[in-house]
């Protein structure tokens, strides 16, 4: 397994007391494998994310990534979070190639890679605007590509279309999806949204209230042989949709 928690916990303090967020949470992920997490709100999907990437500790249980306890932050994640981040007085191509520099990694065979990505995913002609003159899709393609600059094994996507109005959302998540599939990353979404995750993943993984634990993971099985937009018109979409509602709901 790629990533493999073992009966995580995570207990903090809050003004008033301890809170326990999450308790005894255990799943793996294999290798090019997309996952996505759905849970109640403010039961810790976000917080799992974090403790993935090494910026948390957990109270409890072990986080292995590539078989190697997670201690700090890993040159093998990457990090994609909700808002885009992009900043307004540099251009694209300063945004994309922001990690690398902060690494100190900018050498012209990864900022060749950048450049190919860039012509790749239809944003080479972009590379020197401001991005407020792209698209809200087209930004988060900017974001993605700045993760993957980086060359890391493993994506965690934490609500990355949450700002995006619906009809765009549909297009920008088919768009990752197709990005993250031909660049054969591991990927973990935490979403709010259970037909995208439905409609992205592998695997959808479903949380309880807080303290979180895992009540049920589910195998998107005949899916997984079918785009984002081909699935939500597949039979199968609704049965799994309803499954997930339901034990949300029991949690609500």
């Amino acid at each position: 397994m790629i990533i493999d928690l073992q009966r995580v916990a995570l207990t903090y303090q809050s003004p008033d007391g301890e809170v326990d967020a999450l308790e005894n949470v255990s799943f793996g992920m294999e290798d090019g494998e997309f996952v996505s997490i759905v849970g109640p709100s403010g039961c810790g999907k976000s917080t799992l994310l974090s403790l993935i990437a090494g910026l948390e500790k957990p109270s409890g249980g072990r986080i292995l990534v590539d078989g190697e306890p997670v201690t700090a932050p890993s040159p093998k994640i990457g990090f994609m979070p909700q808002r885009d981040q992009l900043f307004e007085w540099r251009n694209i191509w300063s945004n994309v190639t922001l990690g690398l520099k902060v690494r100190r990694q900018n050498t012209p065979e990864q900022e060749a890679h950048v450049r190919e990505l860039l012509e790749r995913y239809g944003l080479s002609e972009f590379a020197l605007k401001r991005p407020s003159q792209l698209s809200g899709g087209m930004r988060q393609r900017c974001a993605l590509i700045r993760t993957l600059a980086t060359e890391p094994r493993i994506l965690l996507l934490d609500e990355p279309f949450s700002a995006l109005d619906y009809q765009t959302r549909l297009s920008v998540s088919a768009d990752i999806y197709r990005i993250i599939r031909q660049e054969h990353k591991t990927a973990l979404l935490v979403t709010h949204d259970i037909s995208e995750a439905i409609s992205m993943s592998d695997r959808v993984v479903v949380l309880t209230h807080r303290p979180a634990a895992v009540r049920a993971i589910h195998d998107l099985g005949t899916l997984r042989a079918l785009g984002p937009m081909e699935r939500r018109d597949a039979p199968e979409f609704r049965t799994y949709f309803n499954s997930i509602w339901k034990e949300l709901d029991v949690n609500a």
